[in-house]
C-alpha cells in the first residue's frame, strides 16, 4: 500500500516539476495509529475566544511538506473562515467572531458572500496532513502548489478544473465534496498567514481522480515538449 502512495507522489512531483511535495489531507473520525499529533503550544485566546496551534488551517499545508501529523478541530480554531470551510464550525458559530468582523470591515468580503463559500458537509474528529508518500490509507484530497507554467500544464490536462478566488481554503471542500479539481488564485489572508510565495497557486485534487489526472498530465506534458522543440527550432531563424 505504501508503495502506491509513494509512486503517485513521485509521479505528480516529477511530471509537473513541483518545488513543494504534494500533500495529502484526510478527514477522519478515528485517530490514525502510529502518527503523531501536531502539538505546539497554543497562544492566549482572543477576546472572542479564538486560538489554535497555527494562525489558520492553511498553515498546515506548509508544515505538512515536512512530515505527517494529526490535528483536531481546536487546532484550527484561530481562523473562523478555515474552521467553517473544513466543516469544523457552522456559519452561525463564526458569523459574529472578531476575525470575520475585521474582514467585513476591511471590505474584503461582505455578508452576502458567506453563502457562496464552500464547506465540508460533516464535522470530523481529526484531520490528517502529510506528504502523500507517507500516507497509510487513501486521503480525501491531494494538495499541490503550482507556478504559472505548471498551471498551464494542469489546465491542458484537465480543462474542467474550477478556478476559484477567496477564501483560498474553500478549494478543499470543493475537491472533497464535489469531486472537482479546484485551483485558487489565493487570498491575501492565507498568503500572509502561510508565507506562501507570491508565485504560488494552490490546487486541490480529489483522491478519486488523481490516477486519471496523472495519466492526462503525461500526455499534456509530452505534447508541450514537442511544441517547445518546434518553437525553439523555429525561433532560431530570428537570431
Amino acid at each position: 500500500m505504501a508503495a502506491k502512495y509513494a509512486k503517485l507522489h513521485t509521479d505528480l512531483q516529477q511530471i509537473l516539476g513541483l518545488a513543494a511535495p504534494p500533500i495529502a489531507i484526510t478527514f477522519a473520525n478515528a485517530e490514525p495509529d502510529n502518527m503523531g499529533r501536531f502539538d505546539p503550544k497554543m497562544p492566549p485566546t482572543t477576546e472572542d475566544g479564538r486560538t489554535g496551534r497555527v494562525p489558520a488551517g492553511c498553515v498546515f499545508w506548509m508544515r505538512a511538506t515536512e512530515r505527517a501529523f494529526v490535528t483536531v478541530p481546536a487546532d484550527h480554531a484561530n481562523c473562523s473562515v478555515g474552521s467553517y470551510t473544513h466543516g469544523l464550525k457552522s456559519m452561525e458559530e463564526i458569523a459574529t467572531n472578531a476575525d470575520v468582523a475585521a474582514l467585513v470591515a476591511a471590505e474584503w468580503v461582505s455578508p452576502a458572500d458567506f453563502p457562496k463559500v464552500a464547506s465540508v458537509k460533516s464535522k470530523s474528529n481529526y484531520i490528517v496532513y502529510g506528504p502523500l508518500r507517507d500516507m497509510t490509507s487513501d486521503p480525501n484530497v491531494v494538495f499541490i502548489r503550482l507556478n504559472g507554467k505548471q498551471l498551464m500544464m494542469l489546465h491542458d490536462a484537465w480543462p474542467g478544473a474550477r478556478m476559484e478566488g477567496k477564501p483560498q481554503c474553500h478549494i478543499i471542500p470543493i475537491a472533497k465534496e464535489d469531486g472537482e479539481v479546484a485551483v485558487s488564485v489565493g487570498c491575501m489572508l492565507s498568503r500572509v498567514r502561510t508565507g506562501m510565495s507570491n508565485n504560488d497557486i494552490s490546487c486541490a485534487i480529489p483522491w478519486a481522480v488523481l490516477p486519471e489526472l496523472i495519466g492526462k498530465l503525461r500526455g499534456a506534458v509530452a505534447a508541450d515538449e514537442r511544441v517547445a522543440q518546434y518553437a525553439a527550432a523555429d525561433s532560431r531563424r530570428f537570431q
